[in-house]
């Protein structure tokens, strides 16, 4: 018997160093699922968010052309309202899923700065319906339109805890004054809208 005593010490030693070992591989594995967890939920927002912001982008690509159009904006390909209405719809269609999965797995901060811009670009949609000219008015929606975006993607870099982006506010340098068929120049900021 006094030789298990002996060993006892030892064998104690062996059952605590395994159960230890089994403990730090677990804990290391909990951490390791956690952290592939929020990964996927990362990427799955980042496509969520981009998504979202392209199927925004179709709608407000036509109504810069409707606004054209109308004499409101000087976007170089203008489309009729009539032209446009099934395609404004069909944009608009398109967008629903994506604004879904935006409630579904955007961050409250992110679907707020979403909400507003998208508010802002039915404000755009509901001013080319009543066939409005007015180019200072329309300006002053496309600006409330770029500082809705810019502030959307301001709140989608900070809760994927991205670095700072571009605001996609930049001039293109302006074609030369002789344009050569007498109409006025085409204002080469095509790049921030």
């Amino acid at each position: 018997m006094s030789t298990f005593i002996q060993q006892l010490p030892a064998l104690l030693g062996v059952v605590i160093g395994a159960l230890g070992s089994y403990l730090v591989v677990m804990r290391g594995e909990q951490v390791r699922f956690r952290q592939e967890r929020a990964t996927r939920w990362e990427e799955r927002r980042l496509t969520v968010y981009a998504d979202w912001a392209r199927a925004l982008k179709q709608s407000i690509t036509l109504t810069y052309r409707v606004a054209s159009h109308l004499g409101n904006d000087p976007h170089p390909h203008p489309l009729s309202p009539e032209e446009a209405a099934p395609l404004m719809a069909e944009a608009t269609v398109a967008r629903d899923p994506s604004g879904e999965a935006l409630l579904l797995l955007g961050s409250p901060e992110v679907v707020e700065k979403a909400r507003a811009w998208v508010v802002t670009v039915m404000r755009m949609e509901e001013f080319l319906r009543a066939g409005t000219r007015d180019p200072r008015a329309w300006q002053e929606l496309l600006e409330r339109q770029r500082a809705g975006r810019e502030a959307y993607y301001v709140a989608v870099r900070e809760d994927l805890a991205l670095p700072p982006g571009h605001s996609a506010r930049w001039q293109l340098q302006a074609p030369p004054p002789n344009h050569g068929d007498g109409g006025p120049p085409h204002r080469g900021d095509g790049a921030q809208r």
